[in-house]
């Protein structure tokens, strides 16, 4: 049941000036505000290394365009083989931790949790802001990681030592790597604080009537999110503490012994000893496959923190504009349940080919097949939403939509992927790329579009244009598959991903032109973005007013005023239903507000 008596009341709100109000703000819509708009701009700058990547696979050691010489006048403009690897790693590590978590977990679980269970605010708002502020230093510190000269952060998103863990120059030293694991431990940290208020926000401040069955799908995922957090995150944090006493303090959690001197750059050399057979200062009997599993016993789960949120939204907008209830609400909500379980589970599967145990790899590999089921149910669902319904095909139904269709060829390359003989051959290729885009980027980022087009009334008032909006997805959704669709055939070659000529090996030069389509294709997703940026900052102050209800949808966020005040509500809520009573016969309208009584 609803819990009307831990709903705080607040006194009379007294005006805040506008470093208060919109900068160090403790209003759960403004933080929202903030997270989006932060993850919008990470957007754009990790977008500009992918393009940059991409321009260095299709011509490879050509001349950079515009800022090859400022950056590489010894090459003659062309990029070195360190600088791309550091462009991959800044690029992973940006758009994962930096712009599909912070808007999905940060921007909309925000913005929408209070609004959509009826709460004031969150349960702990200077907790939500010092949520937000804890992002800074790791902006500061992603960014030091990558204008610290060096050969790092080089190790990729994913930071395997020893790889990740001989570069530093000298004891003490404060390299781009240890720059790049501090950033990460500040990103965990905003991370946590988040999902502590969205939890008990969630639990503790429903509106009287707001059971947990009658809770949005958005709002189950974006709890169930946030529990995966609380148990998974702590793992990764400890890994970056110990990491990085391998770095600063030359301890042994990750550096083995056994380290073969040649290879080694020079400055890992300095702080080598040969006679005694490891670093300087080091302890012995360090296990590099121990960073692999803490690393994915979050990151395995983190796919379903950026996933799961995308699937209550799609699930949201899907209904509002097909004017239908949701097809098996609370299969819906098993099925995320059991997606966030087995999410647990599974991490091994990015391990195959590490030697682990036949056996061992038989349960990963069955159990991460396993997760076709519930995600199955999800899929077989929204299509039943959409059949015999009265579709409006508007700009956020779309990117819904689209996000549906993407998630499915993503979801369907997983199964397969997953056995492990085939994953011993496919395993770096990039076949491993493709799918992981489909999910994350042409899956998440499309319900994170649109999430915006749908919400951009509520937040800011005001109406985006329907028009740019259906162009920006057209060619987002056609570009986007030319460049990820592409690449399950460069895998199925055996091409290698991070790898920075692919022309120079012989086996794989008759794949360039592959790699040129696939490039064009990424230049023009990206320019094709500024559709979308157009239309958001021309909306946001001279869009069309919106009222209250814009989409005639039933829950309970639209009930405030379009942009909510302070509290939220103008009135007492009273919940009396779930949010998706669309086509009811108990009224002439084609569909039931979560607060109107019949």
């Amino acid at each position: 049941m609803g819990t009307p008596g831990t709903v705080r009341e607040h006194h009379e709100h007294h005006e805040l000036g506008f470093i208060r109000k919109y900068i160090f703000s403790t209003d759960h819509k403004v933080i929202g505000i903030q997270f989006m708009m932060t993850g919008l701009v990470f957007f754009a700058l990790g977008g500009l290394f992918a393009m940059a990547i991409r321009y260095q696979l299709a011509w490879p050691w050509h001349k950079m365009p515009l800022i090859g010489d400022v950056l590489f006048p010894e090459t003659g403009g062309a990029i070195t083989p360190e600088f791309y690897t550091m462009l991959f790693t800044m690029h992973g590590t940006i758009m994962i931790f930096f712009v599909i978590i912070p808007l999905l977990t940060g921007a909309f679980g925000n913005f929408l949790i209070p609004l959509m269970i009826g709460a004031p605010d969150m349960a702990f708002p200077k907790l939500n802001m010092f949520g937000y502020w804890a992002m800074i230093p790791a902006i500061f510190c992603v960014t030091m990681s990558f204008l610290t000269p060096g050969h790092g952060p080089a190790a990729g998103w994913t930071a395997y030592p020893p790889l990740s863990t001989v570069q530093s120059a000298a004891p003490g030293s404060f390299s781009a790597q240890t720059w790049w694991l501090m950033a990460l431990t500040w990103v965990g940290i905003s991370s946590m604080m988040g999902a502590v208020n969205y939890v008990t926000t969630i639990v503790k401040m429903r509106a009287p009537g707001m059971t947990m069955f009658r809770m949005p799908l958005t709002i189950w995922a974006l709890m169930i999110a946030a529990i995966l957090q609380l148990f998974a995150l702590p793992v990764l944090t400890a890994g970056s503490f110990l990491q990085l006493a391998d770095r600063v303090l030359h301890t042994g959690f990750f550096t083995p012994t056994n380290l073969l001197v040649n290879g080694l750059n020079p400055e890992s050399m300095q702080a080598f000893d040969v006679a005694k057979g490891h670093f300087a200062g080091a302890a012995s009997g360090g296990q590099p496959l121990l960073w692999q599993h803490l690393f994915w016993f979050y990151s395995h789960p983190a796919v379903y923190i950026m996933v799961l949120p995308a699937m209550g939204m799609a699930s949201d907008i899907i209904s509002c504009h097909a004017r239908k209830p949701i097809f098996g609400y609370k299969p819906m909500v098993y099925s995320m349940c059991a997606i966030a379980g087995l999410g647990f589970i599974v991490w091994g599967h990015h391990m195959f080919a590490s030697g682990m145990n036949p056996a061992m790899g038989m349960t990963f590999m069955v159990s991460t097949i396993m997760i076709a089921l519930p995600s199955a149910i999800k899929v077989f669902n929204w299509l039943g939403t959409l059949w015999g319904s009265r579709i409006r095909l508007n700009t956020p139904m779309l990117f819904a939509t689209g996000f549906v269709a993407m998630f499915i060829i993503g979801g369907l390359s997983g199964i397969w992927m997953a056995a492990t003989p085939v994953d011993i051959y496919i395993h770096d290729t990039y076949i491993v790329v493709a799918h992981f885009h489909y999910v994350v980027f042409a899956g998440s980022v499309f319900a994170i579009f649109g999430g915006i087009y749908h919400w951009f009334p509520k937040m800011f008032g005001r109406m985006m244009n329907d028009t740019l909006g259906k162009i920006h997805f057209v060619g987002t959704f056609i570009f986007t598959n030319g460049v990820f669709y592409m690449m399950h055939q460069l895998g199925v070659a055996g091409l290698m991903r991070r790898t920075a000529d692919p022309y120079n090996y012989e086996t794989y030069r008759h794949l360039q032109p592959i790699n040129q389509f696939i490039s064009i294709c990424a230049f023009l997703l990206f320019a094709w973005q500024i559709f979308f940026v157009v239309n958001f900052f021309y909306s946001m102050f001279w869009g069309k007013r919106a009222n209250r209800n814009p989409w005639n949808a039933c829950s309970l966020e639209w009930d405030a005023p379009s942009p909510p005040g302070h509290g939220n509500f103008d009135k007492k809520l009273q919940v009396f239903r779930g949010p998706y009573e669309y086509a009811s016969p108990d009224t002439d309208d084609d569909n039931l507000r979560q607060t109107q009584e019949v």
